[in-house]
């Protein structure tokens, strides 16, 4: 994009080129950190670079993180057209607001500045797509109309008819001068015009775009808003209503609530491991299976969303695209994940929130198809979700460690004035979004950000997992047995008590503090995976800090005495028993013939079928089974786990990653040894093309041999191992061996190219 000359007063640079090459290399440095894409791939010149700062896309992207006052300057710079004649600094003071102070508005235009927005000290000109920047209609003013020029539009406006004066003023201090009407099909006389638009076309005070709408002119918007050219805008950042708390409170019911997510990931693991559920056709999870996992995990359909979204972000579940029919399994690293600590257990799943590109708040919502947008598929994918989480939590972190914030809305009220063009039409459900995710999380509690959430945002995962680990109660190493059979764990409990307890009893309800419930059924799955009695007795006896009622001990005891009277092996399978009358029993039970049992012995039955579907069978006919291995030791029948491959995430494209201070430095030179190229006066040239031959290189080594011995400079184009070009005014010292060796006359340092690499040679005329 072309950059246009204006005229300056006194000896400010006429263009952004050479306003750009006055500059020294700190700015232009800064500028290159405020604006990474400028700097990718490095211009090859300040005419480059003043080209890129002023494209509509630059500027768009720029202009994305403008707050609502230094986006009002700029609208009344565009206002002052200065994008054609440089403004003095102090016209545009009134047309940002009457009350306004002179040196706020210059501030503004100081960071305008160092973004290239605009230019120059006391009069400023901005970038031609800075008139796009706000938006199709800055300041939510229209385009001027030449029929107005020189004409009085107060008193023209004052002569109307009270209707047609509400209609001008609600298009003028409205965010878009433009409105429908059907009045805009024909524009009649004025003698003929019989309701307030066909009147104001007339006269020109509205301007017709198309048959049903018209627009407001600038002149007719300017002269309603008077001593607010630029209309209702907001100048002052919003306040935002807070609350100090405790820190440890707010790190404690973060942790509380991290507890709770781990329970539900692993509850959707080991329910995924037996249970996987169908990949829609369309991608994602299937509303019924939402349903269920939301019974599953104790949850609301959205919790439940949430939770997949997060294991599936984290690589511990995934799509198995070679099944028959897609299936959602979980990875081979969650046998990892599953036997972290907690705090390590977090961290992986906070992580993947915090740089998830989905927004897990769209699901259940209605796509313009009418079609609800389901967990896990493409339709959440928004690759700015994650800069836009961050941004909520950074807003946070602004705040003192313990300050909650009263409203999600305010904060959203907050975070739209700073960047009033970030978001979209999500921008505010976004913000509301993000913490409620946070919050279960555990990364925000009671409306502020936690230690471990503010270490997350600044330091990273390993060090919020130690934040969450101090903040996490001690796992203990007892549990309460009551009288009706619960068993309470009034916290976390240590790892392997809780792997026992849970083979031995169901969790009856989840918290803080976990319910257990023990029953013929928990008791009988603890047996079947190998537990004795004894160990039972010995578990609660030595775990519970109160006395084992009588009724466990005696419910342990009597399932254990009907358990494995019943011994099953394959054959396919058998059966065989001590007690040939319930050999009989079980050959007597209506189930004996879907199993095909058949006796062998007076002790032993056998059938085709595999032993779990027989004992399954049993079970259900009130039996109390058990398998057993050539050993006669009990044996673990439980399905196994069913796993995918896990692979390596991809990474997550994102906006260009601002560059290094020593990159920025070489940029910044390169720009110099491209500006002190361009304006070298070539003597004689020699081009280099793909496929040249031995006489184009005999001329280039003739060229490059005359500058050694006249000790004079060459202008050379080069092209890098990274295939990035660049210009360079170089001193030769020695070519030879296909390379050509000499100061390089920007950096002052000696290098060497590659004569292959050199496309161009030409001598520099004194």
């Amino acid at each position: 994009m072309a950059v246009r000359t204006r005229v300056y007063r006194g000896h400010v640079p006429v263009t952004l080129t050479d306003w750009l090459r006055a500059q020294d290399d700190q700015v232009l440095a800064d500028l290159l950190r405020a604006r990474p894409d400028l700097a990718t791939p490095p211009p090859a010149d300040m005419a480059v670079l003043a080209a890129r700062a002023g494209s509509r896309a630059s500027v768009a992207r720029a202009a994305e993180g403008l707050d609502t006052f230094t986006l009002a300057v700029l609208n009344a710079l565009v206002l002052a057209d200065a994008d054609h004649v440089p403004v003095p600094v102090g016209e545009v003071v009134p047309l940002v607001g009457p009350e306004v102070a002179a040196g706020r508005v210059r501030e503004a235009v100081r960071s305008l500045v160092a973004l290239a927005f605009a230019w120059g000290d006391d009069s400023v000109s901005v970038v031609p797509a800075a008139r796009e920047a706000g938006g199709l209609y800055p300041a939510g003013l229209g385009q001027p109309s030449e029929a107005l020029d020189g004409v009085d539009v107060g008193a023209l406006i004052g002569g109307l008819p009270e209707a047609d004066r509400r209609l001008l003023t609600t298009l003028a201090h409205g965010s878009s001068p433009v409105g429908r009407t059907r009045d805009a099909a024909t524009i009649v006389p004025l003698e003929r015009a019989r309701t307030p638009a066909q009147r104001l076309l007339a006269m020109g005070l509205l301007l017709r775009r198309d048959a049903e709408t018209v627009e407001l002119p600038r002149q007719a918007g300017l002269a309603l808003r008077g001593d607010s050219p630029l209309g209702t805008v907001r100048l002052d950042e919003p306040g935002l209503r807070t609350t100090r708390l405790k820190a440890s409170t707010v790190d404690a019911t973060g942790a509380g609530e991290v507890l709770e997510l781990l329970r539900r990931a692993e509850n959707l693991v080991a329910l995924w491991s037996t249970e996987p559920p169908s990949v829609l056709k369309s991608g994602g999870l299937g509303v019924r299976d939402v349903r269920r996992l939301a019974r599953e995990l104790d949850t609301d359909e959205r919790g439940a969303g949430l939770v997949a979204e997060l294991v599936f972000g984290a690589g511990l579940v995934g799509e198995n695209p070679n099944a028959l029919n897609p299936e959602w399994l979980p990875t081979t690293s969650v046998d990892t994940w599953l036997i972290a600590t907690p705090q390590n257990q977090w961290a992986t799943l906070a992580a993947a929130w915090l740089d998830l590109p989905r927004l897990p708040g769209l699901a259940g919502m209605r796509d313009a198809k009418d079609r609800a947008l389901a967990p896990l598929s493409d339709d959440l994918r928004r690759p700015p979700a994650a800069a836009e989480r961050r941004r909520v939590l950074a807003a946070l972190a602004e705040l003192p460690a313990g300050t909650a914030v009263s409203s999600p809305d305010e904060l959203a009220d907050v975070l739209a004035w700073r960047a009033p063009r970030r978001g979209g039409r999500l921008r505010d459900e976004i913000v509301r979004w993000t913490m409620t995710e946070a919050t279960a999380l555990g990364v925000v509690a009671l409306g502020a950000i936690t230690s471990a959430g503010r270490a997350l945002l600044t330091d990273g995962p390993a060090a919020a997992g130690k934040h969450m680990a101090d903040s996490m109660p001690e796992p203990i190493d007892h549990v309460l047995v009551q009288a009706d059979l619960t068993v309470v764990a009034p916290g976390p409990l240590e790892p392997q008590l809780a792997i026992d307890i849970g083979q031995a009893a169901d969790v009856e309800s989840a918290g803080s503090a976990t319910v257990y419930r023990v029953t013929e059924a928990s008791v009988r799955r603890a047996l079947d995976i190998g537990r004795t009695a004894e160990d039972l007795h010995d578990l609660f006896r030595t775990r519970s800090r109160t006395p084992v009622p009588q009724s466990l001990t005696y419910l342990i005891d009597d399932v254990a005495r009907r358990h494995g009277r019943l011994r099953g092996g394959t054959a396919a399978s058998f059966l065989r028993g001590d007690d040939p009358v319930l050999l009989a029993e079980v050959l007597a039970h209506p189930a004996a013939a879907s199993l095909e049992l058949r006796r062998v012995a007076p002790t032993v039955v056998v059938s085709p079928l595999p032993l779990a579907d027989v004992l399954d069978e049993l079970r259900k006919a009130g039996f109390a089974p058990a398998a057993e291995g050539a050993d006669g030791q009990v044996l673990d029948l439980r399905p196994s786990a069913h796993r995918l491959p896990a692979t390596a995430r991809p990474r997550r494209a994102g906006p260009p990653a601002r560059p290094s201070d020593e990159r920025l430095g070489d940029i910044v030179r390169h720009l110099r040894a491209g500006d002190a190229a361009a304006a070298s006066r070539r003597g004689r040239t020699v081009s280099l093309t793909a496929g040249s031959g031995a006489s184009d290189t005999a001329a280039t080594l003739a060229l490059l041999r005359e500058a050694i011995e006249q000790e004079g400079q060459v202008l050379i184009d080069f092209v890098d191992a990274s295939g990035v070009a660049s210009r360079r005014v170089v001193v030769p010292f020695r070519v030879g061996g296909g390379i050509l060796e000499g100061r390089d006359d920007a950096t002052n340092t000696v290098r060497q190219y590659p004569l292959h690499r050199i496309t161009s040679a030409s001598l520099i005329v004194s």
